[in-house]
């Protein structure tokens, strides 16, 4: 990982990651963009489908310093910037990372899960650096004006399911170009299995054609991100049957993966023994 000035760094690159080609031609289009201004990207797409990734994928494969920001912490304007401290009785302000990342010329700024502030005013201090004068005035920093090339990425997840989030506010939302990501297609997530884990492509596939048909349940469709594919296959390159791997890594009751298992013609494991025999000390 190569060292940036202001203690940020390159990331390295991921060497399996897939992207639809348009989507890769979108952020080849965001770079020549950041050559002449800074540029705003609003990342969507439901969980686990790789949104963090690309973003760091984006600073990897163009050598930009990237710095990460956790919004589920805001709780107040300013707070990305720094805070007032207390030492030997003395009052002191304490600058933040973000600072000087926006100044740091080519820098890739993640405000990761921007709809999730404790606050929606904490997000207010974002509108002047996402605008178009690309400055801001803080009491405690003076004027703070972004460098060049700059490009923020925000990354979000929306609807009922995800709870603390809010509705990204449209003005906000203006500031950005969106990009939106879903869940691979099937062939594609096989592959991204075998070559992260070693397993056969055989076993790849089995765990991507169970994952589909929870995915369509009818009954009781189920979240199966591709992070979540990622860990049961993870789970059969140390041994584990695909029905133990899925139990151990998702919430989905046992009946419902059993049913599944049997369509696709899969042993289920059902009659393991389930008294007192089976239990030992750890």
């Amino acid at each position: 990982m190569e060292n940036f000035e202001n203690n940020l760094t390159v990331p390295r690159p991921e060497p399996h990651f897939f992207l639809p080609g348009d989507v890769i031609g979108n952020m080849e289009r965001v770079r020549q963009l950041s050559e002449r201004h800074p540029v705003n990207i609003l990342v969507a797409g439901k969980q686990g489908c790789g949104k963090s990734t690309l973003v760091r994928q984006f600073a990897a494969r163009n050598k930009r310093p990237l710095a990460t920001f956790q919004i589920g912490i805001l709780s107040e304007p300013g707070q990305l910037f720094g805070e007032h401290r207390l030492a030997d009785g003395k009052t002191y302000y304490q600058p933040f990372l973000f600072p000087q990342a926006i100044q740091t010329p080519g820098c890739v700024i993640h405000l990761e899960e921007i709809n999730r502030p404790e606050h929606p005013k904490a997000l207010n201090m974002l509108f002047s650096v996402l605008s178009e004068d690309r400055r801001v005035w803080t009491d405690e920093l003076g004027h703070i004006r972004v460098a060049d090339g700059v490009v923020f990425f925000a990354t979000l997840n929306e609807g009922e399911e995800f709870v603390g989030t809010e509705m990204l506010d449209a003005a906000l939302r203006d500031r950005f170009y969106v990009t939106l990501l879903d869940y691979l297609p099937a062939d594609v997530e096989t592959e991204v299995l075998h070559l992260k884990t070693g397993i056969p492509r055989a076993d790849a596939q089995t765990i991507v054609n169970v994952a589909n048909q929870l995915r369509k349940n009818s009954q009781e469709p189920l979240v199966v991100s591709t992070r979540h594919s990622l860990m049961i296959a993870e789970m059969l390159s140390v041994g584990s049957t695909v029905r133990d791997a899925f139990v151990n890594s998702l919430q989905v009751s046992r009946d419902v993966l059993e049913s599944v298992l049997l369509s696709l013609h899969l042993s289920t494991g059902a009659d393991e023994v389930r008294d007192g025999s089976n239990y030992k000390i750890y």
